[in-house]
């Protein structure tokens, strides 16, 4: 029997007196429905009828629709942003509700489209851009809410001027259910004291490098990337999305309260050196994927150790860094190489005429702040082993935090890139090494 069969005998065996209400019973007077009084004994009968499957097969569905709209830039992405957007449904059972942060070193990476995804599978979403804090103190007063607050990095950007500590104090303790925040309120003849309740879920994207430690050491973060040239997501059509995610939603909803006991009981096993605060973060996640069976027990673990284990780099930047990829891509291409030492990448940059790399804020470019400039990107030095035998530390293009990958995410395509022009440089002093752009080679 299919899920429309089944929903379709449920309302027959709910059939009271024609021309009222499935649910209420009360007259349908003038709704434009046949069956409901309102939309809302509408979605409450359909959440009470629905046929909940079992929970991995729930998170299953719920990854795969999120993949269909993003490149996420880690195989533990989807699965853990399903485990999150479940937990909004049961985030009053837990004790901690741990924030989501999606990250990018550059615009253009995704992250609105995932919060944009999200409203239509979290519960109660409350999707903001500049929403005021005392507007936020209220709406999680009159909660529960899910708040998807984009371009967050607009706020907590010291350039900007403003003061957003209330807004920091409401995201760093409403992560916590017992959480409240006092405020004085009315005029100065009835002034009282107020506790607002801060705790709800919370999804923040911007840009890098502005969020507040206080607030990352709370959260799962996501580092998105700009996608290739070659990757492929499908077309995001709103209104279609959101009708193809409501019965999902409601599937996951329902799932979620038929185990929030059972999660809220429980203390999940951590993966090895995950504790403290991560653990705290985590233990909602993995609690829910326990209770889902199939896999999720060892993928929520899997990527728990991920996001754990990686640590968060410095994501500083903007122009100045498109710049740094641009010359060196240049800089490989010209030299017909797969690798250069820092000091001859620092050296060369320097002598480029009208480039900023000889005064940077009154210093030129050294291979430290080389390093740190490459290091959000996933770039790193290396051991490269030179024709006189020696070895210094430099970059490759290829193989594992080479170039080549951050070049195609984030240039336009060029004519000839370092990665072709490698390709006919006969190797020196370091055998074994792929120059295809294709290819992924280790270190020398």
């Amino acid at each position: 029997m299919t899920t429309v069969d089944t929903a379709v005998s449920a309302i027959d065996a709910a059939i009271g007196e024609p021309g009222t209400c499935y649910k209420c019973g009360r007259s349908l007077a003038e709704s434009p429905s046949a069956d409901f009084c309102s939309e809302n004994c509408q979605n409450v009968w359909r959440r009470e009828n629905v046929t909940v499957p079992p929970g991995h097969d729930v998170l299953d569905r719920v990854t795969q629709f999120v993949s269909r709209f993003n490149i996420f830039p880690s195989e533990h992405c989807a699965p853990m942003l399903a485990l999150w957007y479940a937990h909004t449904h049961a985030a009053q059972h837990f004790y901690v509700t741990p924030r989501l942060i999606l990250s990018s070193v550059e615009p253009g990476s995704g992250k609105t489209r995932v919060l944009e995804v999200a409203q239509f599978l979290v519960k109660a979403p409350e999707m903001t851009i500049s929403a005021t804090t005392a507007a936020l103190f209220r709406m999680v007063n009159d909660g529960p809410i899910t708040i998807l607050f984009d371009e967050v990095d607009t706020i907590f950007n010291p350039k900007s001027g403003g003061n957003n500590e209330d807004l920091r104090g409401l995201l760093n303790a409403g992560y916590k259910r017992t959480a409240t925040i006092a405020r004085c309120v009315g005029d100065a003849k009835a002034m009282k004291v107020q506790r607002f309740p801060v705790y709800a879920p919370a999804a923040l994207a911007g840009l890098a490098g502005n969020m507040p430690d206080t607030i990352t050491t709370r959260a799962i973060t996501v580092h998105m990337q700009r996608r290739r040239e070659d990757e492929e997501v499908e077309e995001f059509w709103e209104e279609e999305v959101e009708a193809e995610a409501a019965p999902l939603r409601d599937t996951l909803a329902a799932w979620v309260e038929s185990v929030s006991d059972k999660v809220s009981k429980g203390r999940p096993v951590m993966p090895s050196g995950v504790r403290d605060r991560a653990a705290e973060i985590w233990r909602p996640l993995i609690a829910l994927a326990d209770a889902a069976g199939g896999t999720w027990p060892e993928t929520a673990r899997e990527a728990c150790t991920h996001f754990v284990a990686v640590a968060n780099a410095d994501r500083n930047g903007g122009g100045l860094r498109l710049q740094l990829l641009s010359d060196l891509r240049d800089l490989f291409t010209a030299r017909g190489t797969d690798k250069l030492t820092s000091n001859e990448i620092v050296n060369a940059l320097c002598a480029l005429d009208e480039a900023p790399w000889a005064d940077l804020n009154g210093k030129p470019l050294d291979s430290r702040r080389l390093a740190r400039e490459l290091k959000p990107y996933g770039v790193e030095s290396q051991n490269v082993k030179q024709a006189n035998g020696t070895v210094a530390k430099g970059y490759r293009v290829t193989g594992p935090a080479g170039l080549a990958d951050v070049w195609n995410r984030y240039l336009p395509t060029a004519a000839t890139s370092a990665t072709s022009a490698t390709s006919q440089v006969n190797q020196v002093a370091d055998t074994g090494r792929v120059a295809d752009a294709n290819a992924t080679a280790g270190t020398g």
